[in-house]
């Protein structure tokens, strides 16, 4: 059983639902090819199931141990870690200038996928790596950047975010720790970040926090927010690492999966101040940790979508080999036992495994494809439509991924039957790694209020607007194809109840908007819902077009397949709007009116 992600997959994503090779044709892609991309994803699939995949169990069984004041990890991951770095996937999309190939967003996200695939937790280390280096290229001097950036380049240094606070989780505003100026424009800082994933490990030379603190005397709330570099060690001119930094393991937190990322409580200036280094502006921090912190939500938006994949191809290949009982019509208890996969039910269960998983990676590839637009698009106002557009679904595609992906791995359990919550398979610690999701980078709730209380009314309701436009142009061209007109119908009304409702409540936020936000997590589910019947449909609408002029038979299945997925959820998923959106166009408030003295 493979353990990445089927590259057909991939072909069909990058080069005809996505078109990724007329990237070719803009200046910083000349160079490339499109031999050039698929030799990047060839590798990184060799490198996934070379180095990662192996030790993907013995990763969860054997977790990370505090030792002496650091964390020890299994070997196995430090080799994965230099084959990745050595491959130059953590400068991948760096302009050569800086050491990098200039790799498209979306085949580096599409080559990460095969990571994440087959070992999610050891992939948790260079995935964040990435961000941290990003934030550093954006918003670091020239002095920090020649310090610390070929480093975390190469891999001799990886990367981490700490925002969460033991006090505070989502609630940002009101974290404790704090930064104090140094004369000679440094900072120390005082206080103590958990859940730090990746936080410590003993298999790089350094560790490069952005940490988020508050100057000494700066306003309160978000506004009162700088962003700090704040290395494990401190480097001397050429880079090389020093003397240490205050910062501190205080303990290992030990989670119900990614096991093998470390999960860690850090404390900063225990012995007179952590030195960190200002990224950006002060009072600005926060602001500037979105980029990181959206980049994440979207990474793991793809995390959820590649275990669901996973949990869906090792669920499909016990079905096909394991005899099962008989069909109903079988009356001779003497006859041959039928395949899991011919009784009804089972099929019923992998075609929602296909559905969630496959709908879920379009959906981030399509997201970092935007993410492409914005940085490289010839025209300006291309650029701004795609920032503004992806602005508007990075909660959705955090979430929903994230949500559908639980669904989905918990089917592939059910595909087993009893063998599957064994540890003798995969699928019951796939479900451990999938739970984490709908948590990390911000727990369900937090995507829905953003999404109703922020996305949806930001710039007078011009990102709205064109979701709605992108999504009406996606209906009226399937419209054209005779077999697709139900379901292009099906998602014109679907969109239709989203634009009835989302005024009531926009409006409803100006007078009471606890009670207008009450139910932003259903809001958010509908507007996943559309958004991967969006997602469907143009995966349709191309196999449709690809079948009619297909000769071979093997991709013949394949779009037939995709065809019967996208059946599949516009006839059994997103009708189950419906109750919804009656639920938000009443704006119930049956959850909202329970009273805590109730709950007995």
């Amino acid at each position: 059983m493979a353990a990445t992600i089927n590259q057909r997959e991939f072909s069909f994503l990058l080069y005809e639902f996505l078109d990724t090779e007329k990237l070719l044709e803009r200046p910083r892609y000349t160079e490339h090819s499109r031999d050039i991309f698929d030799s990047m994803l060839e590798t990184a699939n060799k490198i996934a199931v070379d180095f990662f995949a192996g030790h993907n169990a013995k990763g969860d069984e054997h977790e990370p141990v505090f030792e002496a004041g650091s964390a020890k990890v299994i070997p196995e991951a430090a080799r994965a870690w230099r084959a990745f770095a050595d491959a130059g996937f953590l400068s991948a999309h760096w302009e050569v200038e800086e050491g990098g190939l200039q790799l498209p967003e979306v085949v580096l996200r599409a080559a990460m996928a095969a990571f994440f695939a087959a070992n999610v937790s050891t992939a948790g280390y260079p995935f964040l790596t990435i961000g941290a280096a990003n934030m550093l290229r954006v918003f670091g001097t020239d002095t920090l950047k020649h310090s610390y950036l070929a480093a975390m380049g190469d891999g001799r240094s990886s990367g981490t975010m700490g925002l969460t606070e033991p006090g505070q989780g989502s609630s940002l505003g009101d974290i404790k720790t704090y930064a104090v100026a140094n004369p000679d424009g440094t900072y120390r800082l005082f206080g103590q970040k958990m859940f730090i994933s990746g936080g410590d490990q003993d298999f790089t030379d350094n560790i490069v926090h952005m940490v988020l603190a508050r100057i000494q005397g700066a306003p309160p709330g978000a506004k009162g927010i700088s962003l700090f570099l704040v290395p494990k060690f401190l480097v001397n001119e050429e880079g090389a690492p020093g003397e240490r930094n205050d910062v501190a393991l205080a303990g290992l937190l030990h989670k119900m999966g990614w096991h093998n990322t470390t999960s860690t409580v850090l404390s900063f200036g225990e012995q007179g101040g952590a030195v960190g280094y200002l990224l950006g502006e002060p009072h600005r921090g926060l602001a500037h940790m979105f980029q990181m912190m959206n980049e994440a939500r979207i990474g793991v938006g793809l995390v959820a979508s590649c275990i669901a994949y996973r949990g869906f191809s090792e669920s499909l290949a016990y079905a096909k080999e394991r005899p099962q009982g008989r069909l109903p019509s079988a009356k001779d208890p003497l006859s041959k036992q039928v395949r899991l996969i011919e009784h009804a039910d089972i099929r019923r269960l992998l075609l929602a495994q296909k559905a969630y998983a496959e709908g879920s990676l379009a959906l981030c590839l399509y997201a970092s494809a935007l993410f492409e637009d914005q940085q490289t698009h010839a025209d300006a106002g291309e650029r701004a439509r795609a920032a503004l557009l992806l602005d508007v679904l990075t909660p959705v595609v955090k979430s929903w991924p994230s949500k559908y992906g639980c669904a989905a791995n918990d089917m592939a359990i059910q595909v087993l039957g009893g063998a599957g919550y064994t540890k003798d398979y995969i699928l019951e610690q796939l479900y451990r790694d999938q739970r984490l999701n709908p948590i990390h980078e911000g727990a369900e709730a937090i995507h829905g209020l953003d999404l109703l209380g922020r996305k949806v009314v930001m710039q007078r309701g011009e990102g709205y607007r064109l979701f709605v436009e992108t999504v009406t142009a996606e209906i009226e061209r399937a419209r054209d194809v005779a077999d697709l007109k139900g379901a292009a119908d099906a998602l014109a009304a679907a969109l239709g109840e989203l634009s009835a409702v989302t005024p009531i409540l926009v409006a409803l936020q100006a007078t009471d908007p606890d009670r207008a936000l009450a139910n932003a997590t259903i809001y958010l589910d509908v507007f996943g819902k559309i958004t991967a019947a969006w997602m469907w449909l143009r995966q349709a609408y191309v196999a449709d077009r690809a079948l009619a002029g297909c000769s071979n038979a093997v991709d013949a299945d394949y779009y037939r397949g995709k065809l019967q997925a996208a059946r599949y959820y516009f006839q059994w998923d997103l009708p189950g709007t419906a109750a919804q959106f009656a639920l938000l166009r009443s704006v119930d408030t049956v959850p909202y009116d329970m009273q805590e003295s109730w709950f007995q």
